[in-house]
């Protein structure tokens, strides 16, 4: 089996789904990587951009080694990284993410959910991926859609999977909505905290400077732990579950292949769903093989 996270930035892994990754059964057996889709250079107020990305870069790629995960950062047909809150001024970013998909062929792709709620706050980066992921989705099969681009792609073509794909929660649009698939990440918290460690321009420097994320910088990795145990707190009771619950929790989509309830039961690793938001989900799984049928 493989896994897939799509995401904008160095930092966005670990807080999101890592625990859900290390937990996957398979142990050695699974593929798992992470594909980040910027530079990541305007995250930081002191250093330059050149220095910014090269920092953070590090800092993912040690993330990597703890968490035993492959990494990858997208690159456009042309070679370069694409740049933050640039994505309009980015054509060649769509060609870009199909080509990163197609090559690694998930079972599984984890990216940032798409708001439903006008008026909920959105990063504009994590937007820009979800947006994309959707638009993508169906042509990953699409075997010639991107082959200027790609010159290699024009032969016959060959079968690509298309994998099932999820939202994960983000707290720039936090809602207590759509999440059916929520993962006790417990037995892993002390590896999520070792990994997010690694991020220190990002939790020691500039998340605190932009005072977003009730972030203040931590002195040690004792401080960080309790923290970050905070922050999973607040997320539970947004929720609606019992605070002490440390999860991540997942949104199935349809815009890829439509699993059975059987399969997520059987894949998904310590699932704590209350039972009603179960029956929620096999109800529109359900509805969604209806119409494909």
């Amino acid at each position: 089996m493989r896994l897939l996270f799509v995401h904008a930035h160095f930092d966005d892994f670990e807080l999101t789904a890592a625990g859900t990754f290390l937990l996957w059964p398979g142990g050695e057996t699974v593929r798992k990587r992470v594909l980040i889709c910027t530079d990541g250079a305007s995250g930081h107020h002191q250093l330059s951009r050149e220095e910014t990305h090269r920092i953070r870069l590090q800092e993912q790629e040690a993330s990597a080694r703890i968490g035993g995960y492959e990494l990858e950062v997208l690159r456009l047909p042309d070679g370069r990284i694409p740049r933050e809150a640039c994505w309009d001024q980015e054509p060649m970013f769509l060609p870009a993410l199909w080509k990163a998909i197609r090559e690694f062929e998930p079972d599984y792709l984890f990216c940032p959910p798409l708001p439903d709620d006008p008026l909920a706050g959105i990063h504009i980066d994590h937007l820009a991926v979800a947006r994309a992921i959707r638009e993508v989705a169906y042509l990953i099969n699409v075997p010639h859609v991107y082959a200027p681009e790609y010159p290699e792609e024009s032969g016959p073509g060959v079968p690509k999977k298309t994998p099932i794909i999820l939202s994960v929660l983000d707290s720039y649009c936090v809602s207590s909505e759509g999440y059916e698939l929520i993962v006790d990440i417990d037995p892993v918290f002390d590896r999520i905290v070792e990994m997010s460690w690694c991020h220190q321009s990002q939790i020691r420097e500039w998340l605190p400077w932009v005072g977003r994320h009730q972030i203040t910088a931590p002195a040690n990795l004792e401080e960080w732990r309790e923290q970050l145990r905070k922050r999973y707190q607040r997320r539970a009771r947004n929720l609606g579950l019992q605070e002490d619950l440390l999860v991540e929790a997942f949104t199935l989509t349809a815009w890829g292949e439509v699993p059975t309830i059987e399969q997520l039961y059987r894949d998904f690793p310590n699932l704590v769903t209350p039972p009603e938001r179960l029956a929620r989900l096999e109800t529109r799984i359900a509805r969604w093989h209806q119409k494909e049928g």
